[in-house]
């Protein structure tokens, strides 16, 4: 039985739609995982009802949740600290806006916010305005720091960004001794673009940079076998959800499409070359 070209070009053409057909799938997925707005990391894309105090030491720091507005009340030359969680494969922006006094100031004075992760070590702002001066009639000055990607694992000598507690500290760094202890309010919020498998490394933390967690897991551990144990309450400075177990990218997307594309083409390619089959003229045996 010989194969007519009919049949052939039929296979050719059916095959050509499968390899479009997943070649379809897979960007549309990937697309679909970036865009998606259930995947972004603040838990509340409006204002929630955030803390309305901040510490004034790290160990103090005021947890604050991604998507939140954190105001508090404070003098001029205080240091303001707060908490927020961030996981593997956000970019983490922090903002702040600092409300002056309307009485007559001295002179101008220069804001300055910080963030640092859970070892305490200061993260770079890739861009933003980390430092503002005010003027001395000025009623506000506005401050941002757009830190890079957090990693899920980093080599131990690096400065990555690492999952875990951030903390933002903010603070006047140019003041006027006359001006120190005038009333100031400020409002402070963090927030997170997720930024896809392109910034994903193989590897993860056994344990996210949260000060205490490991001490947690201990404790958590030898209470195990006990069932009257109350249920586990996230510390300041963890997502509500918990952290990301790190196996799961959209890198995987492209792998499992590729590996159908693949096998696809393969499949394609064996039938545009094995030929039609022995010829009509041509008998049996020869």
């Amino acid at each position: 039985m010989r194969t007519t070209p009919r049949r052939t070009h039929g296979a050719r053409r059916a095959l050509t739609g499968a390899l479009l057909a997943g070649l379809t799938l897979l960007t549309s997925a990937g697309t679909a995982a970036a865009d998606d707005p259930s995947v972004s990391a603040s838990p509340a894309d409006d204002d929630g009802a955030g803390p309305t105090e901040a510490g004034t030491t790290f160990r103090t720091a005021t947890a604050l949740e991604q998507g939140q507005t954190g105001t508090a009340r404070a003098s001029a030359g205080d240091y303001l600290y707060w908490v927020f969680p961030a996981d593997a494969g956000q970019r983490p922006t922090v903002e702040a806006t600092v409300k002056l006094p309307s009485s007559a100031r001295s002179s101008t004075s220069t804001w300055q916010i910080d963030v640092y992760d859970g070892l305490r070590r200061r993260q770079a702002c890739t861009y933003g305005h980390q430092t503002g001066k005010a003027a001395a009639d000025a009623a506000s000055v506005e401050l941002s720091c757009v830190l890079r990607t957090v990693r899920s694992w980093s080599e131990p000598w690096g400065n990555d960004p690492l999952p875990g507690s951030y903390y933002i500290r903010l603070t006047v760094v140019d003041l006027p001794a006359a001006d120190l202890g005038l009333p100031v309010g400020v409002e402070v919020k963090a927030v997170s673009k997720e930024q896809g498998g392109a910034h994903d490394v193989d590897g993860a933390l056994s344990e996210p940079l949260v000060p205490g967690v490991s001490a947690a897991s201990a404790g958590d551990a030898g209470s195990a076998g006990d069932t009257t144990a109350a249920p586990r309450v996230p510390s300041a400075g963890e997502p509500e959800d918990g952290w990301a177990s790190g196996w799961w990218t959209d890198r995987w997307l492209w792998t499992v499409g590729g590996g159908v594309l693949a096998a696809l083409a393969a499949v394609f390619g064996y039938a545009l070359t094995r030929g039609r089959g022995r010829p009509a003229h041509v008998p049996p045996g020869v």
